[in-house]
C-alpha cells in the first residue's frame, strides 16, 4: 500500500458513511459489553431491518464514549442525540427518537452538553466512541496512518525525534520521563538490533485508561509504535498486554492482522525500504511486570522480577539489544503530534507538563468514567465539574492519583493544578492516570492499608526492603486499625516508609509508601482517634478498644 491507497481508502470509507441520514453509534467497550451493549446493538440492528431503514440508518460499534456510570451508550447524528442506560427494550424508542424525531423517554435521554463531554480536549481519545475499532478502514478515513507514511516518506529518523522533542511530551506511564530524550537514547545505541515494547500492563487499582485505548483505537498504538521503530532504527515490536483484558487483546490481534494485509505492518512499509513487525505478549498479571526490567524478563521467559540499573534499557534491554520502552498513552500521542507538529502539541497543557492527560475518574464521584483534559485543570474542576461531584450528597474527603503508588491528596488542595511537579509538591504522582475519590465514609487507615496490602501481595520479592518492609508496614497500619497498636507505633511506621522508599530495588517498593506518608501527613487525627481513642471517626473500622468498652 502506499499514500494513494491510503487515501482512496479513506475517500470510499467516507463517502460510503455520508449517505446515511442517521449513523447510530453503540459502545462496545469493555464497560458496556458488560451490561449488554451487545443485545442492545443487535436489537437496534433488528429493529432498522424490520423498518426498512437499511439505505438511510446505520448502527455500528465503537469504542468507550467515556461516561462508563450511564452504560451502555448510545449516540446519533454527530452526538447531537445521546441514549443512557440503554436496555434491547429501548431499541424502538431510540429509532423514534433519531429517525421521526419523536421524543425519547427521559430516562435514556443523556445531554450531550453535560461538562463532562463539553469540558474534555481530545488528542489520545479524539476516535474513541467514533470509529469501529475492528475496521481499519474506519481508522484510515480518520487520518489514521497517515503520519507514518509522512514519516517514512518525507522525513529522517531525526527528524521524527526532533518533533516528539518538541512537543514536550513526557512518559505516561508514571515517571513522566520526556519521551524525545528517550528516543534519542535507543536512536544513538550501537547495536543492530534494537526493540520497541508498548507497555499495556495496565495494574493500578481504578485504572482504566490503556485499557479503553486498546478496545477502542488499537490502530493508534500499532502506529505509533511503528513510526518509533522508525526513528529509533528498530524492527521489531512487542505488545506487552495482561490476559485480563481479553477484549483489548482480541482487538489487538484483529488490528495487527489488518495492518499486515494491507502492508502497514511487517517488509517494505509503504513501498520503502522500512521494515517492522509487532508481536503481543501476554502477562500474567504481576503487578511488578509494569516495570520496565521486569516486563522485559518476562518476555525473554523469565520470571518477573527487576533488575538494577544501570544498564538501562535504552542500552541494554531485551535480549541485550536497545530498547525503547513506552506505556500505551505515550504511543497514543505519536501520531497527532507528527500529523499537527511538535510546537502545536506544546501549546497545550503547563510550562513543564504539555499536552493532555487521560483519567479513570472511579470511587465516590457521580460521573465515574474516562476523561482526558488539558494539563493543568484543577482537581476541583475535575471531580466536581467532570466528574460531576460527590454522590448522595457526601463532603469530599480527599482523591487518590497514581494508584497505588500515588498519594492522598485532601481537600485543601482542590485547587492545584493537576500537572507533574503540583501533584509531586502535595506528596502525590501523575502516575498512569487512576484517580480514585474518596468521601466522609472512607477511613484513611483502611485506605493506607488496603494500598499497602496490595502493594505487599504484588511484591516480587527480590529485594529485603520491598518483601520485609510493606510487610512490616501493612502489620503496623492492621494493628492501627483494629486498635492494638500504641503511640510509638506511629514514628516506626515513619520510619520503615522512609526505609522502603529509599532502598528499594525498582519502582514499585520506592513509591508504595505514598498512600501512607500521604494519609500521616494530611490525616493524623485519624491514625490518633484509632489509637488514643479507640475510635474509627468514619466507621468503617471496628477497633478492639471501641469493642470493649461496648462490652462486646
Amino acid at each position: 500500500m502506499n499514500q494513494d491507497d491510503l487515501a482512496n481508502i479513506a475517500a470510499q470509507t467516507k463517502q460510503g458513511d455520508s449517505r446515511y441520514d442517521h449513523v447510530i453509534k453503540v459502545c462496545v467497550a469493555a464497560g458496556c459489553l458488560s451490561a449488554n451493549a451487545d443485545q442492545v446493538k443487535t436489537q437496534l440492528e433488528s429493529e432498522v431491518k424490520q423498518r426498512g431503514l437499511e439505505t438511510c440508518c446505520k448502527v455500528k460499534g465503537v469504542g468507550c464514549m467515556g461516561l462508563c456510570a450511564a452504560g451502555p451508550l448510545v449516540a446519533a447524528d454527530a452526538n447531537e442525540k445521546m441514549f443512557q442506560n440503554v436496555t434491547p427494550a429501548d431499541a424502538t424508542a431510540i429509532l423514534d427518537s433519531v429517525v421521526d424525531n419523536k421524543p425519547a423517554p427521559a430516562a435514556i435521554v443523556m445531554d450531550s452538553q453535560l461538562d463532562f463531554f463539553t469540558q474534555q480536549k481530545k488528542i489520545v481519545l479524539e476516535n474513541s466512541g467514533e470509529i469501529d475499532p475492528e475496521r481499519i478502514e474506519d481508522y484510515i478515513a480518520a487520518d489514521g496512518y497517515e503520519a507514518l507514511f509522512h514519516v517514512i516518506t518525507k522525513l529522517k529518523p531525526l527528524g521524527v525525534i526532533e518533533q516528539i522533542t518538541k512537543s514536550g511530551l513526557r512518559g505516561r506511564g508514571g515517571a513522566g520521563f520526556p519521551t524525545g530524550l528517550k528516543w534519542t537514547t535507543v536512536h544513538k545505541a550501537a547495536g543492530t538490533q534494537k526493540y520497541v515494547i508498548c507497555n499495556a500492563d495496565e495494574g493500578d487499582p481504578g485504572a482504566f485508561m490503556d485499557r479503553s485505548v486498546l478496545e477502542s483505537d488499537p490502530h493508534r498504538v500499532l502506529e505509533g509504535m511503528a513510526i518509533a521503530g522508525y526513528a529509533v532504527g528498530a524492527n521489531k515490536g512487542f505488545i506487552y498486554c495482561r490476559a485480563e483484558y481479553p477484549l483489548a487483546v482480541k482487538r489487538l490481534r484483529v488490528a495487527i492482522r489488518q495492518a499486515e494485509s494491507s502492508g502497514l505492518l511487517g517488509n517494505n512499509i509503504g513501498d520503502t525500504h522500512f521494515d517492522f513487525k509487532i508481536e503481543i505478549r501476554l502477562g500474567a498479571g504481576a503487578f511488578v511486570c509494569g516495570e520496565e526490567t521486569a516486563l522485559i524478563a518476562s518476555i525473554e521467559g523469565g520470571r518477573g522480577t527487576p533488575r538494577p540499573r544501570p544498564p538501562f534499557p535504552a542500552q541494554s534491554g531485551l535480549w541485550n539489544a536497545p530498547t525503547l520502552i513506552n506505556n500505551v498513552e505515550t504511543f497514543a500521542n505519536i501520531a497527532p503530534i507528527i500529523r499537527r507538529g511538535g510546537e502545536w502539541y506544546a501549546s497545550i497543557g503547563t510550562e513543564k507538563s504539555k499536552g493532555t492527560k487521560v483519567f479513570a475518574l472511579a470511587g465516590r464521584v457521580n460521573n465515574t468514567g474516562l476523561i482526558e483534559v488539558p494539563m493543568g485543570m484543577t482537581l476541583r474542576d475535575i471531580i466536581f465539574k467532570l466528574g460531576g461531584g460527590i454522590p448522595e450528597g457526601r463532603k469530599f474527603k480527599a482523591v487518590q492519583s497514581g494508584g497505588p503508588s500515588g498519594g492522598c491528596v485532601p481537600e485543601q488542595f482542590l485547587d492545584i493544578p493537576v500537572d507533574y511537579d503540583s501533584l509531586a509538591s502535595v506528596g502525590s504522582i501523575m502516575g498512569s492516570g487512576g484517580m480514585i475519590v474518596m468521601d466522609e465514609t472512607s477511613c484513611m487507615v483502611d485506605v493506607a492499608k488496603f494500598f499497602m496490602d496490595f502493594c505487599m501481595s504484588e511484591s516480587c520479592g527480590k529485594c529485603v526492603p520491598c518483601r520485609v518492609g510493606t510487610t512490616q508496614m501493612h502489620n503496623i497500619l492492621e494493628r492501627i486499625s483494629e486498635g492494638r497498636a500504641e503511640t510509638h507505633d506511629l514514628d516506626l511506621l515513619k520510619r520503615l516508609t522512609g526505609m522502603v522508599k529509599e532502598a528499594s530495588l525498582c519502582g514499585l517498593g520506592q513509591t508504595a509508601p505514598n498512600p501512607t506518608l500521604t494519609t500521616l501527613r494530611y490525616f493524623m487525627d485519624e491514625y490518633r482517634a484509632h489509637i488514643e481513642e479507640g475510635r474509627c471517626p468514619a466507621g468503617i473500622c471496628h477497633p478492639v478498644k471501641a469493642e470493649a468498652e461496648v462490652g462486646v
